[in-house]
């Protein structure tokens, strides 16, 4: 919002004189004319008429430039800057204008008139939540929760990843964030730590087996899979049916990269005897997605597995279980929930065949490029898969081209959904596989203890 205020300005005078006779014989000075106005500004800290709270966009060094978005109406507008602008922080201390950053919510004065900054301040009214990691953004209620706290997104958000702009389905749920915002608005929403991609090569001895990436990524292999990793180093352990090691991966922004497993050690299938010991003894077992007789030992392969316990009237237990061992029991004890619970108790139960499953989820556009549903591969575009309600993960992927994963929110409507990105970029950096990064070093092998 423009707030008008005092604008300082200067005016000038002719001062020449009339020729006269004094006394000691100089010329006496005539009648001062009268003052002209010559519209001239001289810009100041004191010179401003306006005012305006606005997200710093950009800077341009060569012209002395910079750019603001205005949150009210969503405008871009650039002002120049000079050695008379002041620059300060949130506690009115001085700064460089190098130490601005885009997306910054600062308040400023300019003169409208000639364009020209006059004072920009970090806002003290801004909040900030720095290299967040739990939080949850819905983008069809427009909604943040960061904590316990609910934040609103407007039409003016800015989405920032590398001092660029990007859309809010570029985000991940893996990425780490930095929020700001006045209010209940969040303005700007920054990536501090992105995600890259990560694919198996040599892997046809461990489709069906589990790939664990860190501490908190554990996902089936499937064939042709491309997994969205957050960027850093991990190791990755590979286990399937006994088989399996341990190796080190790093994992670049927007990069992807190939890990080598062909060498990891390929067993016979061994099994182990699980007797499983449930409270309540009316509790249902699902192991992998199917359901299991916990009232005998269940042979399972070496590896992980997915084990599902419920019960109504009770809260859900997923989790997996190693198996590494001969034999070995494995007690689960459901705790007791309220009955206004049960209703969120059912729907952790294994998906069943519904309504929804007739329906599609359609990638039209780019056309002739791999797409990756949560990892798993789906086809050449334009394709469509099975629509699940929920928030999924596409990733679109060529060879020669930046690879790009949108976040999406699926409905629970019996329609079909189509969606239609946006081109691939090509790479700056391309080679034969498309890829940036191989990998084959063993660090160590599977740990085989049951838990």
């Amino acid at each position: 919002m423009w707030v008008l205020g005092a604008a300082a300005s200067v005016l000038l005078t002719s001062c020449s004189g009339i020729p006269g006779i004094g006394g000691n014989g100089e010329k006496a000075p005539g009648p001062s004319p009268s003052p002209v106005n010559t519209n001239f500004v001289l810009t100041g800290p004191e010179s401003y008429d306006s005012a305006d709270t606005a997200i710093f966009m950009e800077r341009n060094e060569q012209e002395n430039t910079v750019t603001f978005l205005n949150l009210d109406l969503g405008r871009r507008y650039t002002l120049s800057v000079d050695g008379t602008t002041g620059f300060y922080d949130k506690y009115g201390d001085s700064v460089t204008l190098e130490q601005i950053q885009k997306g910054d919510i600062v308040d400023i004065t300019f003169l409208k008139s000639k364009k020209h900054l006059t004072t920009l301040q970090l806002s003290p009214q801004a909040w900030i939540y720095k290299d967040a990691e739990r939080y949850e953004i819905n983008t069809i209620r427009n909604e943040v929760t960061i904590g316990s706290e609910v934040f609103k997104l407007t039409d003016n958000t800015q989405f920032l990843s590398e001092g660029r702009n990007i859309e809010s389905m570029d985000l991940n749920p893996s990425d780490v964030l930095t929020f700001s915002g006045i209010g209940s608005q969040v303005l700007t929403v920054q990536v501090e730590k992105g995600h890259g991609y990560l694919r198996l090569e040599n892997d046809e001895n461990f489709v069906g087996g589990w790939i664990e990436i860190g501490q908190t990524m554990i996902q089936q292999i499937t064939e042709d899979m491309l997994i969205v990793v957050p960027e850093g180093s991990y190791q990755v352990n590979i286990t399937n049916k006994g088989g399996g090691g341990i190796k080190s991966v790093v994992i670049s922004r927007n990069e992807e990269t190939i890990l080598d497993i062909g060498d990891l050690e390929i067993p016979e299938p061994q099994y182990g005897m699980v007797l499983f010991s449930l409270t309540p003894s009316s509790a249902e077992l699902y192991i992998d997605g199917s359901p299991a007789d916990p009232s005998e030992p269940i042979s399972l392969e070496y590896g992980l597995h997915q084990m599902i316990v419920r019960a109504d009237g009770y809260q859900s237990i997923t989790q997996y279980i190693r198996v590494g061992q001969e034999s070995t029991g494995l007690d689960v004890v459901l705790d007791a929930v309220e009955t206004q619970q049960e209703e969120s108790v059912e729907t952790t139960s294994p998906p069943e065949e519904t309504t929804e499953n007739y329906y599609k989820v359609y990638i039209d556009a780019p056309e002739d490029v791999e797409v990756y549903l949560d990892g798993n591969y789906m086809g050449i575009s334009p394709c469509s898969f099975v629509k699940t309600s929920g928030t999924h993960v596409v990733t679109l992927r060529k060879s020669g081209y930046t690879t790009r994963s949108y976040t999406i929110e699926v409905d629970g409507e019996a329609k079909d959904i189509s969606y239609s990105f946006a081109d691939l970029v090509e790479s700056s950096v391309p080679d034969d596989n498309g890829v940036t990064n191989i990998l084959n070093s063993v660090t160590g092998l599977l740990d085989t203890a049951v838990f």
